[in-house]
């Protein structure tokens, strides 16, 4: 196609296999598009295209993924207002033929699997290094460890007896993001094992921009903590507030920490199907595969029929 929509906040590049989206930086652009930048969507991983009709003289194009195939997305679970969908094109009624014209160009690309959800992510997370400032702490994310700075001002007393904390993606499954607009919003950090509990570690003593010293830092390490059902007291989790943990901030962070997530999960399991062509291999070996690939089962990563399956060729190498 090789063409160039310009929109509101907006303006989409057609290209053969896939759209780029670049964002405005204006001052009336949703600061989650400035955020962003620019997106490249692969024809792939859309679902549909719709056109309707918007606000004020406007219509809207609409690019809708397919489920699983965004991280942004899949972080946001339903939670973005529609002015910041990055998805929504918005063009002024007299450019309604042209839109047409455009949607039935990305109707004809979209293959025959459109209407299934994603195996994998197909639109690229935001990139790390990143941090945003919470109410109770500040959360950084170097591409491979998410570590919250508790402030003397915002952090409940549990999680300053908890410390500082640092987790490794490799020790996560997940990442919960509720919006701060709406009341009690929050980022969760979903660890590894149906225990959900948290390793804590050390921390520092000095608390991050915006938060005054701690009075006393934690020794190190300390020993498995259960995971608390609110995230103000929930040493995974950070607590947003007004102005603190907005949308532009806090939801590429998700996605880019639920991104990571994600890939080092598929690794371990992509990792016991070379097993099957392997020479026997020694039986502490495999009963620690076993062992392990059991941990991704009861975590939800691996399906029932998985599980059995790289089970029995772990077996049949003994």
């Amino acid at each position: 196609m090789g063409d160039v929509l310009a929109g509101i906040h907006a303006t989409w590049e057609f290209d053969t296999d896939s759209v780029l989206i670049r964002f405005e930086r204006g001052i009336r652009t949703p600061k989650l598009f400035q955020s962003l930048r620019e997106r490249r969507i692969p024809h792939a991983a859309l679902s549909s295209v719709t056109l309707t009709p918007g606000k004020r003289g406007t219509v809207v194009l609409h690019a809708v993924p397919r489920p699983g195939a965004d991280p942004l997305l899949e972080a946001a679970a339903g939670q973005l207002k529609d002015g910041c969908d990055p998805y929504r094109l918005v063009l002024p009624a007299e450019r309604e033929t042209l839109a047409e014209y455009y949607a039935d160009e990305l109707r004809a690309l979209l293959g025959a699997d459109a209407g299934e959800p994603a195996e994998r992510f197909m639109v690229a997370a935001p990139e790390a290094p990143m941090q945003f400032k919470a109410y109770d702490g500040r959360a950084s994310f170097d591409g491979d460890r998410i570590s919250f700075r508790w402030f003397w001002t915002g952090a409940s007393t549990a999680k300053w007896k908890a410390g500082d904390q640092t987790f490794p993606v490799t020790e996560l499954c997940g990442v919960e993001w509720r919006s701060p607009e709406a009341f009690g919003g929050y980022l969760r950090l979903v660890p590894r094992g149906a225990g959900s509990a948290v390793s804590l570690a050390g921390a520092e003593g000095a608390a991050a921009e915006g938060g005054a010293p701690r009075p006393d830092a934690a020794p190190g390490p300390q020993a498995m903590t259960p995971r608390a059902a609110q995230a103000d007291q929930d040493p995974a989790a950070v607590t947003f507030g007004l102005g603190y943990g907005p949308v532009h901030e806090s939801l590429p962070f998700a996605a880019a920490v639920l991104e990571s997530v994600r890939r080092n999960q598929s690794a371990p399991v992509a990792a016991t199907a070379v097993l099957a062509g392997a020479g026997r291999r020694d039986p502490a070996d495999i009963a620690e595969r076993i062992r392990h690939l059991g941990e991704l089962h009861r975590a939800g990563l691996v399906t029932d029929d998985e599980f059995s399956a790289k089970k029995a060729q772990l077996l049949a190498e003994l």
